[in-house]
């Protein structure tokens, strides 16, 4: 299973990169396989450990995909790395075992410790697709203009019918994306 979250790192001087990542559900943990390169990789291969935020703010997952990475974090109980401020939980990880590939080295994960700190209220259809359009916005160069919009006007009906303010905000980053990227083509 793989579960759609926001993983925060740090690097050897202890700056801290937030990254939206799918992670790959283990038994005794998570895999955490980002692409080369990527600034989650460097981090992950100097500094061995990472905080996996659940989160239901669908803006985070868009404003990262859209450049907006300025997302208020506060320290975990491990203090390394830090936590976003917005995650409904958390997960601190230490990375116990690498898997080298050419493409996306797998990093097994051992949870460490897990932490609550405010209800999951419930799925939004809205906040969902503000998910999916992100995950279709990081996908630009590799699928055709045809199969983003036939995607993005699915998703559409559920902004338009259950959308909240935050979701349209995050719909509107992602449409600008969108809208920019093949204004340059």
């Amino acid at each position: 299973m793989i579960r759609e979250v926001v993983v925060t790192t740090i690097n050897e001087r202890g700056d801290p990169h937030i990254a939206p990542l799918g992670i790959i559900e283990e038994p005794d943990g998570w895999v955490i396989a980002p692409f080369r390169p990527s600034t989650t990789l460097e981090n992950l291969l100097s500094v061995p450990f990472a905080v996996v935020n659940y989160i239901d703010d669908a803006r985070i997952f868009a404003g990262l995909v859209t450049g907006r990475r300025d997302w208020p974090l506060e320290r975990s109980a491990s203090g390394r790395p830090p936590r976003l401020m917005a995650a409904l939980s958390h997960a601190e990880l230490r990375v116990v075992e690498v898997e080298d590939h050419k493409e996306r080295p797998r990093f097994h994960c051992r949870i460490e410790r897990r932490q609550n700190h405010a209800p999951f209220q419930g799925f939004n259809r809205a906040a969902n697709a503000v998910l999916e359009c992100a995950i279709l916005i990081t996908r630009l160069r590799l699928l055709s203009r045809e199969k983003i919009d036939s995607e993005i006007a699915y998703l559409k009906i559920a902004i338009e019918k259950t959308a909240g303010p935050i979701e349209r905000e995050a719909w509107g980053w992602l449409m600008e994306a969108r809208d920019k990227y093949y204004n340059l083509k």
